[in-house]
């Protein structure tokens, strides 16, 4: 596969079958071989500079320096002209020129693929680009290795067009093995976009540690916790494997290390952690109980796992409050409360805040839901439940994943709560204008939701607050 300068076939005026040979050689296939005779008065029909250059790469006329490139059955011997590579590379001149330079005819690399090497080359004598799938990451460090940075460029440029889910996390490793922190950033945020895709994919798993550490540190990744967490392991179990232990309980926390610490436990429903990390032995008995008691009781216990939520949205969590006073009681029969809401711009809805008992600490059984009001199109919904302490406080109740919001289009908030007498707001504001240095201005214009909506209105009644992301 080419890219940039000419495409495709050899060198511009190679003699015949030296096209073939040079175009399977940037695929990682056998090298094109060395023209060895030198053909009478060839320069005639070479009108430029870079025509004549151009027929030097990889040929034995006028050479002045063999290069013995890679190691066993694959090493190749490789003719060049120091000048040619000396005034392409610095590395090259130093190695020619320098105070220490080299007084042999031949420089061994056993270091350097010879597909990697001809490309190289084939760049410095000619301006092309020939890279593909099989070679760019060899050739990017044989770029490196010897100060080219427009051919680094082009395989940068190469790595960006061709990313992907499935390849993110190879590339990301590779990205920050050779320090190409705009690639590495490209990397992540695709592994943001399609984080899901992208755990799943082969590569995910041979990452090393530290690589892990920065991915599971992101507050931008696009997936539940609890799904995250069943990821990681996997991780853990191939780094077992690799360290050639076996995956108990033990040696995966072992494996894991500071990176167990990454994972946002307390962003999970209490089902998902009891279904899961609760069962898999990796925590402790300490850390289960505590993550328990941080699912069901209140004020919530300090746990050593983050609970700031994660999102593939930009900004911070930001709360809305549609009510100017609190009142008691309001009652539940399962109707559900229902408020209507249009948005002035684009947002992530990802829970209520919603009231809880009036008679002390208690809890309560709920299903939330956002609905298309024009299509009565569920976007999100979740059943699950909370724990309120009799405060007139509200309490946090989230979706499972982010609801997108469109400016201008209706949508109705639901809430049906099962459990006793609770607080209700008054003094409704129909425009609340929320408005943050990271998120800028926000407005929520509310409006009654007919039909039977458990007496919830503008002025009175539940859903309190909307908790959102710009």
């Amino acid at each position: 596969m080419a890219t940039g300068g000419q495409s495709g076939g050899a060198a511009a005026g190679a003699p015949p079958g030296a096209a073939g040979a040079a175009g399977t050689a940037a695929t990682g296939q056998p090298a094109p071989t060395a023209h060895i005779q030198p053909m009478y008065n060839w320069q005639a029909s070479k009108t430029t500079v870079k025509d004549r250059l151009a027929y030097m790469f990889n040929n034995e006329v006028m050479s002045d320096v063999h290069f013995i490139v890679g190691r066993g059955e694959g090493m190749q011997r490789i003719p060049a002209h120091k000048f040619v590579l000396a005034i392409g590379s610095a590395v090259f001149d130093a190695m020619f020129n320098g105070g220490m330079a080299t007084t042999s005819a031949e420089v061994e690399l056993p270091d350097v693929e010879p597909a990697a090497f001809l490309a190289l080359l084939r760049f410095l004598y000619s301006d092309e680009v020939q890279i593909g799938p099989e070679t760019v990451m060899t050739t990017l460090y044989t770029a490196k290795k010897y100060a080219v940075p427009a051919l680094e460029s082009a395989c940068v440029d190469f790595l960006k067009k061709n990313l992907s889910s499935d390849n993110a996390f190879m590339l990301l490793t590779q990205a920050r093995l050779f320090d190409e922190p705009q690639l590495a950033q490209l990397c992540l945020e695709t592994i943001d976009k399609n984080t899901s895709e992208a755990l799943a994919a082969e590569g995910f798993v041979d990452i090393d540690l530290d690589t892990l550490n920065v991915v599971l540190e992101r507050d931008t990744l696009g997936i539940r916790e609890c799904k995250l967490f069943v990821a990681v392991v996997r991780w853990a179990e191939h780094e077992c494997q690799r360290q050639q232990l076996a995956a108990t309980p033990e040696n995966k926390r072992r494996a894991l290390g500071q990176a167990l610490r990454l994972i946002r436990f307390p962003l999970m429903t209490i089902e998902e952690f009891a279904s899961g990390p609760a069962q898999s032995g990796i925590l402790t008995d300490r850390e289960v109980v505590s993550l328990f008691l941080h699912f069901t009781v209140n004020p919530k216990p300090t746990v050593e796992f983050l609970d700031s939520p994660r999102c593939c949205l930009t900004g911070k969590e930001q709360t809305i409050n549609r009510f100017q006073q609190v009142e008691s009681r309001w009652g539940y029969s399962g109707t559900s409360d229902r408020i209507r809401f249009v948005v002035n711009r684009h947002i992530f809805v990802v829970g209520f805040g919603l009231y809880g008992s009036i008679h002390g600490p208690t809890d309560y059984q709920v299903n939330i839901q956002i609905i298309q009001t024009d299509s009565g199109t569920v976007l999100g919904q979740n059943d699950t439940g909370f724990s309120c302490d009799g405060s007139d406080a509200t309490f946090r109740v989230m979706f499972k994943e982010p609801v997108e919001i469109q400016p201008n289009v209706s949508y109705t908030a639901c809430a049906t709560l099962k459990g006793p007498d609770s607080h209700y707001g008054t003094k409704g504001m129909r425009k609340v204008i929320h408005e943050s240095p990271s998120s800028g201005k926000v407005i929520f214009q509310f409006t009654y939701a007919a039909g039977n909506n458990n007496g919830t209105s503008v002025e009175d009644g539940q859903i309190p607050e909307i908790i959102f992301y710009t």
